[in-house]
Parts: C-alpha cells; structure tokens; sequence
C-alpha cells in the first residue's frame, strides 16, 4: 500500500477502533440470519426484529416449527420480509439436514445456503468465525471508490482490488472501518467532506462539490 492508503487505515483505526458489526448477534446461527435480513435493510429495524425472535426461536431446529406464514408475521416490518422466510426456513432445514444445526466455516458450504450470498458468507466468515474476509455492502463499495482503495463497478470487483492491497489481517476491521464511515460523514448524498477527517487524503473527484 501507498503511504496515502497507510494513513487512511491508521485514522479511520483511531477513528473507529475495534467498533465492529452493527448487528447483534450471539452465535453464527444468529449472525446468519440477521445478516440474511439485513438486505436492504437497516441494521437497526433487525435487531428491532431479531431481539425478540431469536429469543423464541433460538435454533434452527426451532425455526423449523414455523412456516412461511408464520415467519413472515414475526418479521413483516423487515423489506422483502416474504423471501426472505421462504430462504431462512429453506437455510435452517439445510443446517439441520446437513450439519447438525450448526454453521459451517466454509464460504463455499455457506453459499450453498438459501439466500447466502458472497457478501453475506463474508459478513459470517469474518465476524463469527474470525476468518480474513472482505464483504462489500453498499458503504464499502462507495467509500473505498472514494476514497482510491478501488476503482471498479462491480462488487467482486471491489473487492478484488481492495484484498489486495489491504493485508490480509485488515481486511474484517477495514471492512468495518469503510461501513461506519459510510454511514457517517461519507454519505451517498450530501456527503459531510468539509468536515471529514479523511478530507485532506479523499482522491475522490467530486469532493471540492462538498467543501
């Protein structure tokens, strides 16, 4: 990395220390599905949600005694809450069928889940099992275009160029660094530039529009 990319990292450490995801989660069963929810979502409306239903339906095998109809009234408030019941019921029985209940730590296997897809497998391999990954939400790939750690428009892409510039044990911090800092000052719209922190490092073009 660049000397640039180097004291982006250290502020937005000291900015954001070891903040973390912003889902709350006691195991990877729960990360999995709060994750699995999040999809345009906000973090916030699911742990509204996930706060009550993981205390009914604390595992897979418990999941499993509703139906889809069922589901879909205990999380009505969440988007595309439908499809989403259809994939977790799908996910919990391949869980119980497959693995015993538990979550496998591989990103193939949880790929192969209903509704898992790279950037969720991400989410889980790196917040619950603490394995070197790099999801890329929406905030990611927005601020690391901004910011000069990717220029690409896709989210493989993105995170193609970001892994490999960013060692290997940042890149589950970075990739809350680049969350949290999307939600604050690097919005999408009316980002706050003038106020940043990074502003004096930001390559992005469109930056002096802010200022």
């Amino acid at each position: 990395m660049t000397e640039r990319e180097w004291a982006i990292l250290d502020r937005l450490k000291e900015e954001y220390g070891d903040i973390g995801s912003g889902l709350r989660f006691n195991n990877p069963f729960e990360l999995l599905i709060a994750t699995i929810l999040s999809a345009q979502s906000t973090d916030v409306r699911v742990n509204m949600v996930t706060e009550d239903l993981f205390k009914k339906y604390p595992t897979a095998a418990a999941f499993l005694s509703l139906n889809e109809e069922s589901l879909s009234r205990e999380i009505a408030s969440i988007g595309l809450y439908r499809s989403k019941s259809k994939n977790i019921l799908k996910t919990c029985q391949i869980l119980v069928t497959e693995y015993g209940g538990e979550v496998p730590d591989d990103r193939s296997r949880l790929e192969a889940l209903a509704g898992v897809g790279r950037k969720t497998a991400n989410v889980v391999l790196c917040n619950a099992f603490h394995k070197p990954a790099f999801a890329v939400d929406t905030h990611v790939f927005r601020v690391t275009n901004r910011l000069g750690f990717a220029n690409h428009s896709t989210v493989v892409g993105v995170e193609k160029q970001v892994t490999e510039r960013i060692p290997e044990d940042l890149w589950c911090d970075a990739h809350h660094w680049f969350i949290w800092h999307g939600r604050g000052p690097c919005k999408a719209r009316q980002p706050k530039c003038k106020a940043c922190f990074l502003a004096d490092l930001c390559e992005w073009s469109d930056k002096h529009k802010y200022q």
